[in-house]
């Protein structure tokens, strides 16, 4: 998301670079520029006028700073107007005392509402609540054994104390001809068994349309008004630009969402809508959906999506996703093992199924400052680590633990067996050594890290490097460990 955005934002930005002062025509130069860029990335053009004529009223009240270029102001400026559009956060949930706290979730059909129920439910679940999802959409074909699937994934997942429970009436479904008004039946029964069951939330997934229309509105008003929800959130497709919006603006009218839910976030859309949304229905957005799975929904943070799109990065979004990843005990294990220079291959293997529990890998590095427009034409292989995975699968025991006893003849069994190249495999471990000697160059052996001398370059790679060819020469003269 955001990658053509960033680059053409970037260089309008960027063309103040070299000017003595930030001026009327400079400024207005590098916003027209914005302004195209917005355009193209299918922001709503009501909200592309109103919000660079803000960027230039603000950028010429300001006095450059001296420790800053006009460039760098006028990012900041940019980056402070861009959290006042999308922002500000949304406050948390509000829960009903006693339960069960009703929210009700709609939106147009495609839009990930399904998929979204899942994950907010599975949320909730993390958070130690009882959670009753309520199929409410009787008008698609399967939507209730859709949700039901869902659901049944969610509860097996095992994480979170809490619990996830499927409510549903297919025998009301719109194939069978008694659809009209019974998606409130359904939403009332549902909150009914939620009482009687002691859940904490009612989760309702409503109908949807290709379209906007009276008849989906007036279903979606009718529920509203017999079971008065206490919060309303609009699922909103960000891959649909002002399409998007605009549906959303009416949905607001009629229904007076309480919060915007953006889903297929980590798409390769232009993003319009999440610059869009906020300032055209009124409603904070709430959450962003960035990938299929049931824990991939991101709490919205509006310095932090500025700061992506001005390509600033997101350090904290990615600390947060490696502190839900991690475990912190077997973290500080894990540093001394590194700096006792005893790492197998299953750590190895245990590392890198942490990072690609975070998300695709692109997404995580696109993360650090500047690597956006660095990683925009750049092919990342994913793949590649379901090959370095079979490759550890196919060594032995032994071999995991102490890889300097895999040679020429090992490695060729284990290329056989993983289904890749020995080549592959010598790489591998060059990369396995490469790691193991430069963490215990850096680490001390508590496993902090040790003063490193000032030499030019990362600290200990020549000294590592040295250490890795002596190591692999001992072992072909025969020097190593004993085999098995």
């Amino acid at each position: 998301m955001f990658e053509m955005l960033t680059d053409r934002v970037g260089k309008s930005l960027r063309n103040l670079s070299g000017r003595g002062r930030i001026s009327e025509s400079n400024v207005r130069e590098a916003m027209d520029g914005v302004r195209t860029a917005l355009l193209e990335a299918d922001v709503h053009h009501e909200v592309v006028d109103s919000f660079c004529e803000e960027v230039v009223t603000e950028a010429l009240g300001r006095e450059v700073t001296k420790s800053l270029k006009p460039g760098e102001e006028m990012i900041g400026v940019v980056h402070d107007k861009l959290v006042e559009l999308m922002g500000p956060d949304a406050s948390p949930p509000m829960w009903v005392e006693p339960g069960p706290t009703i929210v009700m979730l709609c939106g147009l059909q495609g839009s990930g509402k399904t998929t979204t129920c899942g994950k907010l439910a599975a949320r909730w679940k993390n958070e130690g609540r009882k959670v009753l999802v309520a199929a409410a959409d009787l008008q698609r074909p399967a939507a209730v054994e859709q949700l039901q699937t869902v659901v049944q994934g969610v509860e097996s997942t095992g994480r979170g104390s809490g619990q996830v429970a499927f409510y549903g009436e297919p025998e009301r479904c719109a194939e069978f001809g008694r659809a009209v008004g019974e998606a409130v039946t359904v939403c009332r029964n549902a909150i009914n068994r939620a009482r009687d069951e002691g859940h904490d939330v009612v989760l309702l997934d409503t109908a949807g349309r290709l379209h906007v229309d009276d008849e989906l509105m007036g279903e979606l008003e009718a529920i509203r008004n017999a079971v008065r929800p206490h919060r309303i959130l609009l699922v909103v497709d960000a891959m649909s630009g002002q399409d998007a919006v605009d549906s959303a603006r009416t949905f607001h009218q009629r229904l007076e969402v309480d919060g915007v839910i953006l889903s297929k976030f980590d798409s390769d859309a232009r993003g319009g809508a999440a610059l869009s949304v906020r300032r055209v229905t009124g409603a904070p957005i709430v959450h962003l959906g960035v990938g299929e799975h049931s824990d991939q929904l991101e709490d919205f943070h509006a310095e932090r999506v500025a700061g992506r799109i001005l390509g600033m990065g997101d350090v904290v979004s990615l600390v947060e996703k490696a502190r839900d990843e991690v475990d912190e005990a077997e973290a500080q294990k894990m540093a001394v093992k590194l700096a006792e220079g005893r790492m197998t291959m299953d750590d190895f293997l245990s590392q890198i199924k942490s990072i690609r529990r975070m998300g695709p890998i692109k997404q995580l590095l696109g993360m650090l400052p500047g690597m956006g427009a660095a990683l925009k034409d750049m092919p990342i292989d994913e793949k590649q680590f379901d090959r370095v995975e079979a490759i550890i699968g196919s060594m032995t025991k032994h071999e995991r633990t102490d890889p300097d006893r895999i040679e020429r003849s090992r490695a060729k069994r284990i290329a056989a067996g993983s289904g890749t190249a020995r080549d592959e495999v010598s790489r591998l471990m060059k990369q396995f050594d490469s790691m193991s000697q430069m963490a215990k160059s850096m680490l001390g052996p508590d496993g902090t890290p040790r003063e490193q001398p000032a030499i030019p370059g990362m600290p200990g790679v020549g000294k590592g490097n040295t250490q890795i060819k002596s190591r692999r020469a001992g072992a072909k003269r025969g020097k190593g460990k004993k085999r098995r």
